[in-house]
């Protein structure tokens, strides 16, 4: 590149003293002759910028010999001038430059550059406009002629984020960096270097780690679609056998989030029937024994109960189950299996189809639009929520503890894990199972219901146990185990234990859970 900058220079400067001459040239030989009209150098500098750009005046015309072939070379000249101006003007409005130069004008909004166009790519930033109409979509690729042009407005350029980010000189916000392939950041050219530069990075991923540095942040697209699934259909009061078919990318996750989520009574007893391969996640949480029944149903606890053979063979799991959720990796196979249950069996519930495609009369969930959010994939309101469940933690125990930038993933998660419930929280204080959005005006009857009722002890007692409940599932899904002292390093825990094993201090953690209503109320 600095080569070809000081050919430039070297042919600019060239070009500039050729034309020098030629003007001196022509000053001499005209403005010695009476009949001359180029009397001054002005004058010479005039009539070449006239015929050059072929406006002609006609004011003044060279007279003698060695004039008029001064000015056929500038005829010859301005030709080539035109014509190379044009194609200047073309190339710049064709290339890189004209982009940059209007992305110039806009420094104060809101930038979001995507490092390759796709389904994905372009769902997320059609969604980012809708939310942030002071957004700037920039995808860092040349658009492809057969490509139909986005409904927002976006700029396509060949250039790398740290060409981006310098081009926008630190005005307004931070630029946000999308990488929407799977795994892409061990691979894109363009991740190189990104945690030096001053941006905020979403990678899409499927290794499970949340972060890698400091501004570089993973998102699942699958844990995504089981966030989504469960926070539009939560789990109700009646349902008590919960069928999943397809245990693979989606279907893990699908559970996950049940298993991390669905706690609603210090008394329920939910079956959970997973047809699909287990053994290696049965091989990776092997303390889910000690909050789950697991093989057989109980009437004390939840249960997970996982089928190696052909979901075909389980006809009396079907037809009794709450909910059928078919979550199979392979779309076309999920819409298989929902015409043969739909064809062949007698369904009491209501079948859940994982599905990208609408179709009229099918409960389907996990469309790009609704996975492809700047909620979900910044998970903005989810954090938001995590970092204030923690500073209310922080002030309700007597021992040290760390600040949300102090903490590690995995404490990260415990938080987000809470925060995560809080919907059911809703849901369980307002006795109100119809909800499925968080709103401000829920939140603040919630946490109005709360005030009421915590002074009653054996209710108070009761929100404790249920919270409780549900950060005893996150620690033995996570392999934790209890101990007498608290061990990270080896992950055992004091409080891993039933909740009438707590001390007094233990038993009022749990109430930051719920506390939590009261500050993101203030948010809404």
């Amino acid at each position: 590149m600095k080569r070809r900058n000081r050919i430039y220079q070297y042919v600019t400067a060239a070009l500039v003293v050729v034309y020098i001459g030629l003007l001196t040239i022509l000053y001499v030989a005209e403005h010695t002759d009476s009949n001359a009209s180029i009397r001054t150098f002005g004058d010479a500098v005039w009539y070449s910028l006239v015929t050059l750009t072929t406006v002609g005046y006609g004011d003044l015309t060279p007279v003698t010999p060695l004039g008029h072939v001064v000015g056929v070379v500038f005829l010859f000249l301005s030709a080539g001038l035109i014509v190379t101006l044009f194609g200047a003007v073309i190339s710049f409005v064709t290339s890189e430059g004209f982009p940059l130069l209007m992305l110039g004008f806009q420094r104060k909004k809101n930038w979001y550059y995507f490092a390759d166009y796709g389904a994905e790519a372009n769902t997320l930033a059609a969604n980012i406009y809708k939310e942030d109409p002071n957004s700037v979509i920039i995808y860092g690729e040349k658009r492809d002629d057969q490509m139909e042009y986005p409904d927002y407005p976006c700029t396509f350029i060949s250039a790398s984020p740290a060409r981006i980010v310098a081009h926008k000189k630190n005005v307004g916000a931070r630029c946000k960096i999308f990488l929407m392939k799977e795994n892409d950041i061990g691979v894109n050219i363009r991740a190189v270097d990104l945690h030096k530069l001053p941006v905020d990075v979403y990678a899409r991923t499927t290794n499970g780690q949340d972060r890698l540095s400091g501004n570089i942040n993973f998102f699942h697209s699958y844990d995504c679609c089981a966030r989504q699934y469960w926070r539009t259909r939560p789990l109700c009061s009646h349902e008590s056998t919960i069928v999943i078919i397809g245990f693979g990318n989606y279907g893990r996750c699908i559970l996950e989030r049940a298993i991390l989520t669905n706690i609603i009574s210090v008394d329920q007893h939910v079956a959970y029937h997973i047809f699909g391969d287990a053994r290696e996640f049965l091989a990776m949480h092997i303390r889910l024994n000690e909050v789950f029944s697991l093989g057989k149903e109980s009437e004390t606890m939840d249960s997970l109960i996982f089928y190696d053979e052909f979901w075909e063979t389980r006809r009396e799991v079907l037809e009794k189950a709450d909910r059928i959720i078919i979550c199979t990796d392979d779309e076309q196979k999920g819409w298989n299996i929902f015409w043969r249950l739909n064809k062949y069996y007698r369904i009491h519930g209501h079948i859940d189809l994982h599905s990208n495609r609408k179709a009229p009369g099918v409960s389907y969930f996990g469309t790009n639009e609704d996975i492809y959010t700047p909620n979900q994939i910044m998970r903005t309101s989810l954090n938001k929520a995590a970092i204030i469940i923690n500073d209310i933690f922080r002030k309700s125990v007597s021992y040290p503890t760390r600040s949300w930038e102090e903490l590690d993933d995995f404490h990260r998660e415990s938080k987000i894990a809470a925060a995560d419930h809080l919907l059911m929280k809703i849901r369980i204080l307002l006795k109100d199972e119809t909800i499925t959005d968080i709103s401000g005006d829920a939140i603040k009857k919630a946490y109005q219901k709360y005030c009421e009722t915590k002074n009653d002890e054996a209710v108070k007692d009761m929100y404790r146990k249920l919270d409780h409940l549900r950060w005893l599932r996150f620690y033995s899904f996570y392999n934790w185990r209890y101990g007498e002292f608290r061990d990270d390093a080896i992950r055992q825990h004091p409080m891993l234990c039933p909740y009438d094993n707590l001390n007094p201090e233990q038993k009022r953690e749990r109430d930051a859970a719920w506390e939590l209503l009261e500050s993101v109320s203030r948010e809404f």
